[in-house]
This record gives C-alpha cells, sequence and structure tokens, in this order.
C-alpha cells in the first residue's frame, strides 16, 4: 500500500474531529453580542484544540511524504496517533463548559503528552525504515520532540496549581510545532 492512502484516511479522521469540536457549540439563548460572552471559554478552548489539530495535521502531512515503504506497524502506529487525537473534541468540549477547571485541563494535557508520544513513535518507526540514509537520523533528533513532552507534563502538574499557567504550557507547544521542520521539507526536494 502507498502512504497517500494512509494520508488520505488520516485527513478524513482530522477533518471529522474539528468538525466535531465545532458541532459542541450550542446557540446562545439571546439574541445580542451579550449573549455571546458567556461562550468565550468554549471558543477558547475551541481555538486551542483548532490549532493543535492544524499542527499535526500539517506535520503528518510532511512525515508521510517520507515514507517509501508502508507495513502494518505504520499503519497501527498511524491509527494510534488518530485515537489520541480523535479524543481530542471530548477534552476541548470539557475545558470550555468547565471554564478550563483543573481536571479538564490536566486530561487534555495528558491526551497531548500520549498523542505526542504516538507521533514520536510514528516518525521512529519511518525512520528506522531507512537505517542508512543519515537525512533520516538527523530529522529524529529534533529538540521539539524532546521538549514537548516535558512541557506537556507540565501542562498536567500546573493544571492543579493556576489552569493559565496550564494553558501557557499549551500555547507554548503550540508555537514551538506551528511551523512544520523544515530539514523534512529540504530533505523532500533534495529527493
Amino acid at each position: 500500500m502507498k502512504s497517500n492512502r494512509m494520508e488520505a484516511f488520516s485527513d478524513g479522521v482530522l477533518a471529522i474531529i474539528i468538525t466535531i469540536m465545532v458541532l459542541e457549540f450550542k446557540l446562545p439563548e439571546g439574541h445580542d453580542w451579550k449573549s455571546l460572552v458567556y461562550l468565550f471559554p468554549k471558543v477558547l478552548s475551541y481555538i486551542f484544540s483548532f490549532v493543535y489539530v492544524g499542527i499535526y495535521w500539517n506535520n503528518h502531512h510532511h512525515l508521510l511524504h517520507m515514507v517509501r515503504t508502508m507495513n502494518g506497524r505504520l499503519m497501527w502506529l498511524n491509527l494510534l496517533l488518530l485515537f489520541w487525537l480523535s479524543l481530542v473534541p471530548f477534552t476541548t468540549a470539557w475545558m470550555g463548559e468547565s471554564h478550563f477547571a483543573p481536571t479538564p485541563m490536566a486530561l487534555y494535557g495528558i491526551i497531548l503528552t500520549l498523542a505526542s508520544m504516538s507521533y514520536w513513535l510514528l516518525q521512529r518507526s519511518i525512520i528506522n525504515q531507512h537505517p542508512r540514509d543519515s537525512h533520516f537520523h538527523t530529522i529524529g533528533r529534533s529538540w521539539k520532540a524532546k521538549l514537548s513532552p516535558i512541557l506537556y507534563l507540565l501542562t498536567v502538574l500546573t493544571a492543579y496549581i493556576s489552569p493559565w499557567v496550564s494553558g501557557f504550557f499549551i500555547v507554548l507547544v503550540a508555537i514551538i510545532w506551528f511551523l512544520p521542520d523544515r530539514r523534512i521539507e529540504e530533505f523532500l526536494r533534495e529527493k
């Protein structure tokens, strides 16, 4: 199987994840601008999650262009990543409903930690398919991949101290990953 089939499936799942998140919005009871104020926590949690799903989609797209041979291991690791990302709408809705209470924030951090670990496993598996290609191993040594789980764990730990501090770490990781790994783009140009 070619990687474009797995990429198309993943794109569909990620599109559904975003759709589910936006469907969580309920119409306000009033008909004026003031009625929208109570939606602010839900909108903010939606923005967090939309950006995260977009970051995963973008980086996943770049990563799958490096795949030369598809195998069952890659397919299962990809499904593991999609599993954790499919839980993002639940935690997004819970954060918004609870106005960023500690437990929903902690669970959001846990889900993001597990998604990042799954992405790392998928990346490692793709890199390991090419043991003699130094370009692949250079890509695997990303400071982003090493720092992100630490920041996600800080998200979980600080959720019970201050949801705002926890949110800061969520935003910080998003900023770090906003641009895809340029080394992948360079590698693809050289290919």
